[in-house]
Parts: structure tokens; C-alpha cells; sequence
């Protein structure tokens, strides 16, 4: 079965979830070959009893086209986890989770997923962009960040801090590297 990639933004109001909410989710589903297939985007009130991280409030402030976008029409965590859920079923492979990094996203996600659903559809399947930049560029982990990463590998997308334009222009990016990494496959 072929494998779909998930590439998936989150915008948080803190650190952690429990604490912190998630605010939004945007993810784009990928096929090897760069085929963007679907997408998903939605934003999400905040969970009872948590609240915003003074460090992370701080940072929206200086981001208000953003932080307008994601508190715009926010729904119940249980209906857009479900509806994920649901989406993640639909599209037509299995699913692979990709993120930069993905020790953020990821973990907001799975915590989403379990506390809302009760599972999560990527089992364990996670990939991470800086580890597959780390292994490309023959870098240290630290070092695997955006500024040293050829120009090749970005298309002409939009890094704005909507979930859904983030998920899209690393899930292009992401492909460009797996398109790389197949051809030096190739030759060795």
C-alpha cells in the first residue's frame, strides 16, 4: 500500500499540551511524487483549564495576521480530532506523519488524537524534515536548519504561521528532499 505523506503544522498557545492548547491544525497529504491530494485545516478552542504561556503570548504579539487567523471560528477539540480522524481514513494509502520538527507537532497531535479519539491513526509513524536535512546535508542535527538548506529544495510557498500554509510548504519541501535522497539512492 503506498505510503501518504502527512505534512502537518500546528499553531499552540504554549509548550505543551494539557497545560497549552493547540489552535490550529493544517495538514497537507502528499504523495511520494509531490502530488499535494488533500488537505485539512482547522482551528480549535482552547482546552478547559489551560492557559496561554507567557513566553508563547509574547511571540503572538508580534504575529496578528496569524493569531487572527488561527482564532478564527474555533471549534470543539473532540469534533476537528474526530473529523481528522475520519480524513486520516479517507485519503488513499497509509499514513505517515512529517513535520519539522516533528517532536513539536507530533506530540501535540498524538496527545489530541488519544485524549479525543482514543487513537491515533499514524500509529508511531513519524518522520522528521531536520533529521532527513541532517542526513542529506552530512550536517549535525543543530546545523540541519532552513538557512543552510539549498535553495532547491524550497518552492516559491509561503512560510506565514497559518497552519495550513506551513503544512503545505514543508510537505513541497519535504518531497524535494525524498525526490533527492531517491536519486542518490540510485546511484550508489
Amino acid at each position: 500500500m503506498t505510503e501518504i505523506y502527512v505534512s502537518t503544522d500546528i499553531e499552540t498557545d504554549g509548550p505543551i499540551p494539557g497545560p497549552h492548547s493547540m489552535l490550529s491544525i493544517g495538514s497537507a497529504a502528499y504523495t511520494e511524487d509531490k502530488r499535494l491530494i488533500a488537505t485539512f485545516s482547522a482551528n480549535l478552542r482552547t482546552l478547559e483549564g489551560a492557559m496561554a504561556d507567557p513566553k508563547t503570548a509574547a511571540w503572538w504579539a508580534t504575529q496578528p495576521k496569524a493569531w487572527a487567523a488561527c482564532r478564527d471560528a474555533p471549534e470543539d477539540p473532540a469534533a476537528v480530532m474526530r473529523r481528522y480522524t475520519e480524513w486520516l481514513r479517507d485519503l488513499p494509502g497509509r499514513v505517515v506523519f512529517v513535520a519539522y520538527p516533528v517532536v513539536f507537532d507530533f506530540g501535540f497531535v498524538h496527545w489530541y488524537l488519544m485524549r479525543f479519539v482514543g487513537e491515533n491513526p499514524f500509529g508511531h509513524s513519524a518522520l522528521d524534515i531536520k533529521t532527513l536535512a541532517m542526513a542529506l546535508l552530512g550536517r549535525g542535527y543543530r546545523d540541519a536548519v532552513k538557512a543552510n538548506m539549498p535553495k532547491r529544495w524550497f518552492d516559491p510557498l509561503p512560510h506565514t504561521h497559518i497552519a495550513l500554509d506551513d503544512a503545505i510548504e514543508q510537505g513541497a519541501m519535504f518531497c524535494n528532499m525524498l525526490r533527492e535522497l531517491r536519486m542518490l539512492s540510485s546511484h550508489s
